[in-house]
């Protein structure tokens, strides 16, 4: 390390001296240009003279390693609350959760009480298939007892290498049946996108997360009500509700499903000649045209609120729930070889008529309570983007969280049931319309589509992962 400290100082000293003696013979912008970098040098060195003396002096000796991940992430943390230093364990984890698959039996599983209990097993998985139920507790995994794990880590022990066996001992019912299986852990699918058909004539689809598995999981499942609804289809519901966002080119696709032209999202760096546009494919929608309804709640964040605001600037959308959640920028993966991986926003993202919703959100069109039970209230709300600390700015009307609360029985979903009524052109009294904003498009009844601007084709960069990530 102090071979490294060394290099440090001769960069300082190399740069001073260059400082020193060119400048006389260059425009004073480069002038400018060789102080800043002679003063980012002496900065260096002295950061290069704190490590060593907490190395050598500090009262017990530190763990280097942690010293300088401590270090990246005091500057990441400085920027943003979005840029961060993933280490190689959590750039993985990031990975399986971008990319919608891992090795691992298919459960999903919560922690009640310190047990670690089986919400449920996912279909056609090789736990489903094993035989286990909702409601199982596990008590161990490869005979170590999960007394005093944390939910991570039991998870980090259930996933694995496709093919690899592991051995869950469970205890079942009211009469605590103890069981014992062996399961062969295979490649697990995330199911970002759930369907189902409400009533009998609307497509209902929530979207959970922005994976890599999102739009293909939409497609399919637009398919399936296509063939289950036939004619009698009679519009959509696209429930981004608590959906904390995910991959951008995701969010692209998914919008791309339900218009056919123009544009649905630009983003613009800090350099102008890095702006882009992204524009819908033609051919892309499979909607046909029917009438379609959004929700959005407090928690809808990032790719949620790119695919709202496009839905809701091409007119092709009603969006009804409460205000998003704001955060309105861009994050790149640049893997940092065997060390992680750097999170770093980039850039900001802007809705097709122009909009930044940073630390603002969506409005929707209609705001719809939920009756949040008492020993819930307040507990479910978010406080957005703009409360966060160091969060980019975006004028003087930032805008604080709103409700986030969905009711767990659906009869109870006033928020669903106003979607549901619209659709079938009722109105209701208890929603409140919301004043659009000046710089978007007016919002249009369900039943109207009107055709946004022509334009070309775009894709993500190849060489980045852009995401607009979740709130933290």
């Amino acid at each position: 390390m102090k071979r490294k400290i060394s290099y440090l100082a001769l960069g300082a000293a190399i740069g001073a001296v260059t400082a020193g003696l060119i400048p006389h013979a260059l425009p004073q912008v480069t002038q400018s240009a060789f102080a800043a970098a002679a003063d980012t040098y002496r900065q260096l060195n002295l950061f290069g003279d704190v490590f060593e003396k907490i190395r050598n002096d500090y009262v017990e000796k530190p763990d280097e390693a942690k010293l300088i991940e401590a270090a990246i992430n005091g500057m990441l943390s400085s920027l943003d609350p979005h840029s961060s230093y993933m280490d190689a364990k959590a750039y993985r984890d990031m990975q399986v959760q971008t990319n919608g698959e891992f090795g691992g039996l298919g459960i999903e599983v919560t922690q009640e009480d310190g047990l670690l209990k089986v919400v449920s097993p996912i279909d056609d998985t090789p736990a489903a298939k094993a035989g286990v139920l909702s409601g199982d507790i596990i008590t161990a995994i490869d005979d170590e007892s999960t007394q005093g794990m944390t939910l991570d880590q039991a998870v980090d022990k259930m996933r694995g290498a496709v093919n690899s066996p592991v051995k869950l001992k469970i205890i079942r019912g009211a009469s605590k049946d103890v069981k014992e299986f062996k399961i062969v852990r295979d490649v697990i699918k995330v199911q970002s996108v759930r369907s189902k058909v409400e009533g009998d004539d609307i497509a209902y689809i929530r979207v959970t997360q922005f994976t890599a598995q999102t739009a293909d999981g939409l497609k399919s499942a637009m398919d399936k009500l296509h063939s289950e609804l036939g004619d009698k289809l009679k519009g959509y519901i696209l429930d981004l509700r608590n959906n904390p966002g995910g991959l951008l080119d995701q969010s692209i696709d998914v919008v791309n499903t339900f218009v056919d032209r123009g544009e649905i999202v630009s983003t613009r760096g800090r350099n102008p000649d890095d702006a882009q546009r992204f524009n819908a494919r033609p051919g892309g929608d499979l909607s046909g045209g029917k009438p379609m309804v959004v929700l959005i709640n407090g928690g809808s964040a990032s790719a949620s609120e790119i695919v709202a605001g496009a839905l809701q600037d091409h007119k092709r959308a009603t969006l009804i729930g409460t205000r998003s959640f704001g955060k309105g920028s861009v994050q790149t993966i640049m893997p940092l070889g065997e060390d992680g991986a750097l999170r770093l926003t980039t850039a900001r993202y802007y809705t097709p008529s122009g909009r930044s919703i940073q630390a603002k959100g969506i409005e929707p069109d209609m705001v719809i309570l939920e009756d949040v039970p008492p020993d819930m209230q307040g507990k479910d709300d978010t406080k957005g983007e703009a409360s966060l600390k160091g969060h980019l700015k975006n004028g003087d009307d930032e805008k604080s969280g709103s409700q986030a609360y969905v009711p767990p029985d659906e009869k109870d979903d006033k928020q669903l049931t106003a979607a549901i009524d619209l659709l079938h052109g009722v109105k209701r009294a208890d929603a409140t319309p919301v004043k659009a904003d000046s710089s978007a498009a007016a919002p249009a009844a369900p039943a109207a589509v009107a055709p946004p601007a022509s334009g070309g084709d775009a894709l993500p960069e190849p060489a980045a992962t852009p995401t607009p990530d979740a709130p933290k």
